[in-house]
């Protein structure tokens, strides 16, 4: 049975009369399977009183940067429920992803993704496979900042809050115990990033804490994903920062059989997204051969988020049934295995022939209503630790020369409560002793430090003489101690 997404009491309620939604039939393939999803819904039952939105490409086109109108947002707001095919998303520059900003501007915090393999019809190595992975959905490098910064070097921030990362970790505990899950593990990369991945894992280890009635285990994400890919009924629920789940949701649709199967939702507090996990396949757009099964699985979680169960549980038993008949699509064919392959259309008229019927080899789903109140969002509010001031990093743009060339003239431009105590390049230290092998960019992070407090004054001041000194400073990151403890890293190497 596909879990169910966690939704807000007033959405379990049983639905008598047609509910709002907002649809966007997205580019490439999604009007097609659009179209297609949303006649298997209401034939099912479903009660849905929609409202169309356009988002994606033609939006772009008509100058709209962030691919879609203040009247698309009105009725976003005004439904709380977004079904969206998918769309496209220009790659390696133009515009943002549309999917992140509305994941973010929404307050869709949890990204919700099952993975079942439907073996022995659909082919996959992992036959018993069936993971949740519970994605963080707002933060991380998906905070989208980006800068150039030298001729050499771009950065983006990587953002990680103890708020944003207790809503997601309670959440997929929250998740599990109400869909009967036995465990929860935690992927993060703690090991090398110790502050941003160790913050998510040391609030997992908290969390986990508080639900004795579960299993809970971290894996560093290397090992954890070549686990996930070798052993994946080793997994139960997985929550894990917003990259890594972004990425090894896929790699566990594909394993588990196709990602063209798989649905997804994003809850928020107070609006829901439903969507497939694939792209807008244009290479096939208008050919009438795409898989609708991921948006149609989508729509089923859409459905039991509403409280309409009967039509959720009518559809996921005729998508099952299609499937074990061996009635499949182009993507999942497979001469051994599958028995016709079908268009778009003609898998449409498939599912519609078998609304009301089970399945007979694979497991039917029965969906309920789920009695238990589930977990609010909040995190929680514990007081501000004391900070303290004790130094800066000053990163510049310099191709003057060695590494003991730029600390001699730094060094000079130091000040008695700031000196330079450190040199990286890329990270690495350079200075004091550093080593030639090291390869070095023009991308130059200066430690001016001396272990006692100090004053944004004393920073000015300190800049002031840098730059007189010849240098171009592109950025500073003040160096603070929370409750007496450093609140930044120190160099690799030193």
């Amino acid at each position: 049975m596909t879990p169910l997404p966690l939704s807000t009491p007033q959405q379990e309620s049983a639905c008598s009369s047609s509910t709002a939604i907002t649809v966007a039939y997205g580019d490439g393939i999604g009007p097609e399977i659009m179209q297609t999803s949303l006649r298997i819904l209401r034939e099912a039952g479903a009660n849905l009183d929609v409202e169309t939105i356009e988002i994606g490409e033609a939006v772009y086109r008509r100058g709209v940067t962030s691919g879609i109108e203040a009247s698309a947002w009105d009725s976003l707001r005004r439904t709380g429920v977004f079904y969206k095919a998918p769309i496209t998303t220009p790659q390696g520059g133009g515009f943002k992803s549309l999917n992140v900003t509305v994941r973010k501007t929404l307050g869709l915090y949890a990204n919700v993704r099952p993975t079942v393999a439907y073996h022995p019809f659909i082919r996959t190595r992992h036959p018993g496979m069936d993971v949740v992975i519970v994605r963080e959905n707002e933060e991380d490098l998906y905070a989208g900042i980006e800068h150039r910064q030298t001729d050499q070097v771009y950065q983006c921030l990587k953002l990680i809050t103890r708020p944003g990362s207790e809503k997601i970790v309670r959440y997929a505990f929250e998740y599990a115990r109400r869909n009967g899950r036995k465990k929860v593990t935690c992927f993060t990369k703690d090991n090398i990033m110790k502050m941003t991945d160790g913050l998510f894992h040391q609030v997992f280890d908290e969390i986990a804490a508080e639900y004795p009635d579960l299993q809970n285990e971290h894996r560093i994400v290397d090992i954890g994903a070549a686990l996930l890919a070798d052993r994946p009924t080793d997994f139960d629920v997985i929550v894990t920062p917003n990259l890594y789940g972004d990425i090894l949701s896929d790699v566990a649709a594909q394993i588990a059989g196709s990602v063209g199967l798989a649905g997804s939702a994003n809850i928020g507090d107070r609006i829901a997204m439903f969507e497939a996990i694939h792209g807008s396949a244009p290479d096939i757009a208008g050919k009438g051969i795409a898989n609708p099964s991921g948006l149609l699985h989508a729509g089923v979680m859409m459905l039991v988020h509403l409280g309409q169960y009967q039509a959720a549980t009518l559809v996921h038993n005729a998508l099952l049934r299609t499937l074990e008949e061996g009635i499949h699509t182009a993507d999942v064919y497979d001469a051994t295995q599958s028995v016709r392959k079908v268009t778009t259309a003609e898998f449409e008229l498939a599912v519609l022939a078998r609304l009301g019927q089970n399945p007979k080899r694979l497991r039917p789903v029965s969906y309920q209503q789920v009695a238990q109140e589930p977990a609010q969002s909040t995190a929680s509010r514990k007081a501000p630790a004391l900070k303290e001031m004790v130094g800066v990093d000053v990163f510049l743009q310099w191709t003057g020369g060695a590494p003991d060339e730029l600390a001699a003239r730094l060094t000079a431009a130091g000040t008695d409560k700031l000196p330079l105590a450190m040199i990286t390049n890329r990270g690495v230290k350079v200075w004091p002793q550093g080593f030639p092998e090291t390869f070095c960019t023009d991308h130059w992070r200066c430690r001016f430090q001396n272990g006692g407090a100090i004053s944004h004054r004393d920073i000015l001041d300190l800049l002031e003489r840098v730059s007189t000194s010849g240098f171009d400073f592109i950025k500073t990151e003040n160096l603070c101690t929370f409750d007496g403890k450093p609140g930044y890293s120190l160099g690799q190497g030193q």
